[in-house]
């Protein structure tokens, strides 16, 4: 099985920790972000990964390499302009238009979902991955008046949120764009299509790198073994 990882923005958000790093190299608990990615979906088949690299890339290849350490193949696309999710899909066309299917993921996720079951149940001709949404805020319950419990930053289940995690076939290269977004631009016409699936993940760890609050946080999870056992 073989995955793209998108790794080319900048992480601006993060600055100035991606001052001299693209944000997938950030390193939580003794590792660099991108690094728990593979080594999470190796243990799910995937043996073989195409980086999306474009900010600081060298920094990429320098660190991962061929994947030799890490027990996988990698190789590079190099971005040279910005293209957006969907026009970085598309520009590694061919390193996937002979696969029957293929995983896409954002390059600042953490997440221990069973990736295995993403792949088998794609049936279509993207798949796409959802968690339930987690209040930022502790939740107050009443009976009316009175305050009867509290939920520290619960997981509000009436929202699912894009996991930013896909399985895609080959087809896909038919609707994408050589610039634009795949969650603004693509997915909504796929939809209209009846050409993507939805698979709730309930009940996992799930993080997007996305604050300061977010790094410390999701490295301290992972550094006391609440992400992967």
């Amino acid at each position: 099985m073989k995955a793209l990882i998108l790794a080319g923005g900048e992480g601006r958000r993060l600055r100035p920790l991606t001052n001299d790093r693209p944000k997938p190299m950030l390193e939580m608990a003794g590792k660099p972000i991108i690094e728990w990615q593979i080594e999470w979906m190796k243990k799910h088949g995937v043996n073989s990964f195409v980086i999306l690299a474009g900010y600081m890339k060298e920094r990429l290849v320098e660190h991962l390499g061929t994947g030799a350490k890490l027990g996988v193949d990698i190789s590079f696309q190099m971005e040279g302009e910005p293209l957006g999710t969907g026009g970085a899909v598309k520009s590694a066309r061919a390193a996937f238009d002979k696969e029957e299917r293929f995983v896409v993921a954002n390059g600042d996720i953490i997440t221990n979902f069973d990736l295995s079951k993403l792949i088998a149940m794609n049936k279509n001709v993207a798949t796409i991955s959802l968690t339930p949404l987690r209040s930022t805020y502790g939740i107050v319950d009443t009976d009316g008046i009175r305050a009867v419990a509290f939920r520290e930053k619960p997981l509000v289940k009436d929202y699912w949120l894009n996991a930013g995690i896909y399985v895609m076939t080959r087809e896909i290269f038919d609707y994408l764009p050589d610039k634009g977004s795949l969650e603004v631009s693509i997915f909504p016409k796929l939809v209209a299509l009846g050409l993507m699936d939805a698979i709730k993940f309930d009940d996992v760890y799930w993080s997007s790198i996305d604050s300061f609050k977010d790094f410390e946080e999701t490295s301290t999870d992972l550094g006391n073994g609440q992400v992967y056992k």
